[in-house]
């Protein structure tokens, strides 16, 4: 049958996809615009199944903050120039959105929930990856809630914090918050303090004290105690309350805390990054 620019048009304005991409779906189903749409969302399959093994080092962090909870999204995708086109950007606003406003507390609960338009999220970046042509993923999604919550994105827009107090006794951390969120951005923290660090860590930890100790010739029946030791040192710069504060570091975030206010928890920090 003949197909015409305005059909061609038509199925743009409805998917986003590109002319041609248009024009062949079209041929292919004859006219019927259903069908075409379901060849275009194939068409995003073909490629996501394609790409799957590729790494994604680009793209876009969000968070969406009420001073009770806050969301924080990170979209990725291969390539700079992707994370900065306006149809990346919009799903991703998008997509946070979806996951706000439908309760979503986890990645898996966010891609099948569904959108405005219909489409579960997992549909909609399937068919960007169809249009744009390499792969984008929801790499972390997370949701924390507490008295306050205070969040910070770094000017990249590819890193954000969020970090949940209480115990703040009707008084706004905001201030103290910012400080320790960029603290968390900057240094890194794999725990709040000891007892939160994942024990494979821990566990990790002691070997490499271990064979450092080894290695410089220390006797074998000092290398346990030399490595924990050593692990002390690493619950002091790795885990949150126990590191130095990086604008005074005559106090730990511990201290910090109980300077601004006495009492004030932290009950839990999340660091996203693309």
């Amino acid at each position: 049958m003949n197909i015409t620019a305005a059909d061609v048009n038509k199925l743009r304005q409805m998917t986003g996809a590109g002319m041609m991409d248009c024009k062949k779906a079209l041929t292919e189903a004859e006219g019927d615009f259903d069908k075409a749409v379901e060849i275009l969302r194939k068409a995003g399959q073909k490629v996501a199944a394609k790409r799957a093994d590729n790494e994604t080092n680009e793209g876009l962090v969000l968070i969406s903050d009420n001073g009770k909870n806050a969301t924080i999204l990170a979209l990725a995708c291969e390539t700079e120039p992707v994370s900065k086109v306006d149809s990346f950007r919009e799903l991703a606003a998008d997509v946070l959105k979806t996951g706000v406003e439908n309760n979503a507390k986890d990645k898996e609960t966010l891609l099948a929930t569904k959108m405005s338009d219909g489409r579960t999220v997992e549909e909609a970046i399937i068919e960007l990856v169809g249009k744009i042509g390499e792969k984008i993923v929801v790499t972390d999604y997370q949701f924390v809630e507490a008295e306050q919550v205070v969040s910070y994105t770094h000017s990249t827009g590819k890193l954000g914090v969020l970090v949940a107090f209480d115990n703040t006794q009707g008084t706004d951390v905001t201030e103290v918050g910012k400080d320790v969120a960029m603290q968390i951005a900057a240094m890194k923290p794999v725990g709040l303090d000891k007892d939160d660090v994942d024990p494979a860590i821990v566990q990790k930890e002691i070997e490499i004290g271990m064979e450092v100790a080894r290695q410089e010739g220390k006797p074998e029946a000092m290398l346990e105690k030399i490595a924990m030791g050593k692990l002390g040192k690493f619950y002091k710069e790795s885990t949150l309350l126990n590191q130095e504060f990086v604008k005074d570091n005559s106090l730990t975030i511990a201290q910090l805390l109980e300077k601004t206010l006495k009492g004030l928890k932290i009950t839990a920090f999340k660091r996203v990054q693309i």
